[in-house]
């Protein structure tokens, strides 16, 4: 009898990875076991996955440096939910004969959750929520209109373009400015093309970003730009951490820099217990929901299923390759 692969789905959080595909398409060949924990250390990595084939990874929750992959021996197929994950070394991957695939996934989910933090941290939903269940004052703030004000976005990739069409529903100005962004693509969208990111954020009411972490836009957002931006600004934060200083930012939400954040990726996740996110009034947190939806855990497994099937076959698809 032919001994079974062995899988391993990390990060499970929720515990749902078993039950949004259908993983009896390869049971005959392959075992499946899920870890619903956060492992931290490479070396728990390491120990936890001695024997395993095939590790599949929901998005940049656990890292995979070639430190991690040169000491996994047995390591044939790894599986990353999206079609780009910083997190995996892919020429380490290729050196050590490790498959590395994608999944498809949806804009749609992290979009909606960027307007759920907009919308939380302009009308301090929270902080009503909070003050009504424990029968303490009805009504302290004043919300901030979102009407006739200017979302000023950082990126105008299929996020940025979803998000300005919803900001013109809500009547808002939208403006846009990237290093790649041309005022034909602004247009095209009905969004005001900003030569600068310094004019952008000079002007904006909320900026959002909708960046790709890159050498080039690392700490895009620090200490002189949170200086230009205006005093009741709002800074929204779905995309990744490492675009935005976070010791300026913290800085810059004390001192009334900016009025508020909104804020669903961070430098350390888990964020640690301690950590000074938790606890700053004037920001709105999220532990990195953005792409963590039904739909979008469905598309992310059953594509994960597809892809062990088929790299069982010999004809890897969706693979992720060195460039």
């Amino acid at each position: 009898m032919q001994t079974k692969l062995r899988c391993a789905i990390l990060d499970d959080y929720q515990n749902v990875a078993l039950s949004l595909a259908d993983w009896s398409l390869v049971q005959d060949r392959v075992e499946v076991q899920t870890f619903n924990h956060y492992m931290g250390s490479e070396e728990k990595v390491i120990q936890e996955l001695q024997d395993v084939d095939i590790v599949i990874l929901m998005r940049e929750r656990t890292p995979f440096p070639e430190s991690v992959i040169s000491r996994l021996p047995k390591l044939k197929l790894l599986i990353t939910t999206g079609m780009r994950n910083a997190s995996i070394d892919l020429k380490a991957a290729e050196r050590h004969g490790v498959t590395v695939c994608g999944t498809e996934g949806s804009s749609n989910p992290p979009t909606e959750l960027t307007w759920a933090l907009i919308l939380g941290l302009s009308r301090q939903l929270v902080t009503e929520n909070n003050a009504l269940k424990s029968n303490r004052n009805w009504q302290s703030t004043v919300g901030m209109d979102l009407y006739g004000k200017t979302l000023g976005l950082l990126g105008l990739g299929k996020i940025g373009a979803r998000m300005a069409a919803i900001a013109k529903a809500f009547g808002m100005n939208v403006m846009a400015w990237s290093q790649n962004l041309t005022p034909g693509q602004a247009g095209e969208h009905g969004v005001i093309w900003c030569e600068t990111k310094e004019e952008l954020l000079e002007q904006s009411d909320i900026v959002s970003i909708h960046l790709v972490l890159s050498e080039r836009t690392r700490h895009l957002i620090g200490q002189a730009e949170f200086q230009r931006m205006k005093k009741t600004a709002l800074l929204i934060n779905t995309s990744r951490a490492g675009i935005v200083d976070q010791g300026a930012m913290v800085e810059a939400l004390q001192s009334g820099l900016i009025a508020g954040a909104g804020l669903d990726v961070f430098e350390q996740e888990p964020l640690p217990v301690n950590h000074i996110m938790r606890t700053l009034p004037n920001v709105l947190a999220t532990p990195h929901l953005g792409y963590v939806t039904q739909g979008n855990y469905e598309i992310y497994y059953n594509h994960a299923v597809e892809n062990i099937e088929m790299f069982l076959k010999g004809s890897p698809i969706r693979q992720l390759i060195v460039k």
